[in-house]
C-alpha cells in the first residue's frame, strides 16, 4: 500500500490502472483482470479522486491517457516491479539462493575436498557471493565470534570453543618436508627420528595450537623435542622457508604438491600421523546453511 498523506493507493489499484491504460478499454481491462466492469470503473474514478487529477480521457468509445496518466503509468509499473522484486528477493534469501557466505579456511584445506565443495555450491547457488579468506585457526575462531566470518575450516582442538558448532569436514595425514638439496633430501624412507638434530620451521603455537601440539607430540614419540629455528604464519610460508633450507618441517600431506621441485615429502605412518579438519560456525544464514548442505553432498 502506498500513501502520500492524502491518499492510500494499493498495489491492486495500480494493477487495475495499468490494465486500463494498456487496453484503453474498460471492458477488455476488466476481462484481463477477471472482474466485472462497474467495480473497475469505480476503482479508477476513486483513484483519480484520491490523487486529485484526471488520468484517463474518456470519449464516446475511445480512452486516452492524460499527461498525468502517462506519468502515473510509468510510476505504477515501476512500483509493481519493485514490489515483485522485494517478494522474490526475500524468498530467495530465505531459501539460501541469494546473499553472501564468508568462508575462512586453513591453507592446507584447499588441497583436499574444499575445492570440490566450493565448485558444487557455486553451481547450485550462482547468485550467492562466496567470499574466501585464508587464515589460521585462531584468527578464524576470533572472526567467527565477531561476525566477520560465517563458516570456517579449522584444525582442532580449539581452545574454549563451546560457543562454536563443529562438524567433521576432512581428514589429512602428516608428512616430513625437507629441501631436496639437504644431505637427507633425496631419501624416500626418511623417518622423523632421523631429523632429531635438525632445525625446524613451524607455525606459532598461538595461531595453530592443535597442529603445533600434534607435531610436538610426534617428535616426542620419536625421542626428541624439536629445535624450532623459525616460525612462519601459514603453511605456504613454512614450506617456502623449507625450500630455501631454513629448516625441516612436518606438514599436511595434501600440500605435497607445493614446490615439489625443491622439497622432498615423506609421509608419516601410523594413526597418530592422521589429523582431522572441521567446519565451524555459530549462527547460520540461509545461504550459509546451503553451504553446509553442499559439504554433506560432496564426499
Amino acid at each position: 500500500m502506498v500513501t502520500d498523506g492524502r491518499s492510500r493507493i494499493t498495489l491492486r489499484t495500480m494493477e487495475q490502472f495499468i490494465a486500463v491504460a494498456e487496453e484503453l478499454h474498460f471492458h477488455r481491462a476488466a476481462q484481463r483482470l477477471n472482474m466485472s466492469q462497474p467495480p473497475l470503473t469505480g476503482a479508477i474514478r476513486k483513484l483519480e479522486d484520491d490523487l486529485g487529477v484526471i488520468l484517463i480521457e474518456r470519449g464516446n468509445r475511445v480512452l486516452g491517457l492524460t499527461a498525468a496518466g502517462k506519468t502515473f503509468l510509468d510510476q505504477a509499473r515501476e512500483t509493481l516491479w519493485q514490489a515483485d522484486l522485494a517478494v522474490t528477493t526475500t524468498q530467495d534469501v530465505a531459501a539460501g539462493q541469494t546473499g553472501i557466505v564468508r568462508l575462512g579456511y586453513v591453507g592446507s584445506s584447499l588441497y583436499g575436498r574444499l575445492p570440490g565443495v566450493i565448485r558444487r555450491f557455486r553451481a547450485q547457488h550462482p547468485n550467492v557471493r562466496l567470499e574466501l579468506r585464508e587464515a589460521t585457526t585462531a584468527s578464524q575462531v576470533a572472526a567467527l565470534r565477531n561476525g566477520a566470518l560465517d563458516l570456517s575450516v579449522l584444525i582442532p582442538p580449539l581452545v574454549s570453543a563451546d560457543d562454536i558448532e563443529l562438524t567433521p569436514f576432512d581428514t589429512d595425514r602428516l608428512c616430513l618436508a625437507i629441501a631436496k638439496d639437504h644431505p637427507l633430501g633425496q631419501r624416500s624412507d626418511l623417518t622423523l627420528a632421523e631429523l632429531a638434530d635438525e632445525s625446524f620451521v613451524l607455525w606459532p603455537m598461538n595461531e595453530g595450537r592443535g597442529f603445533h601440539l600434534k607435531v610436538i607430540r610426534l617428535c616426542a614419540n620419536a625421542g626428541f623435542i624439536p629445535r624450532v629455528a623459525q616460525e612462519a604464519y601459514g603453511m605456504h610460508a613454512v614450506l617456502s622457508l623449507v625450500a630455501v633450507g631454513s629448516g625441516v618441517s612436518v606438514v599436511p600431506q595434501s600440500m605435497s604438491g607445493f614446490r615439489q621441485e625443491q622439497i622432498n615429502y615423506c609421509p608419516l605412518s601410523g594413526s597418530e600421523a592422521q589429523f582431522d579438519l572441521i567446519l565451524g560456525y555459530r549462527h547460520l544464514s540461509p545461504s550459509a546453511q546451503a553451504f553446509v548442505f553442499s559439504c554433506r553432498q560432496e564426499k
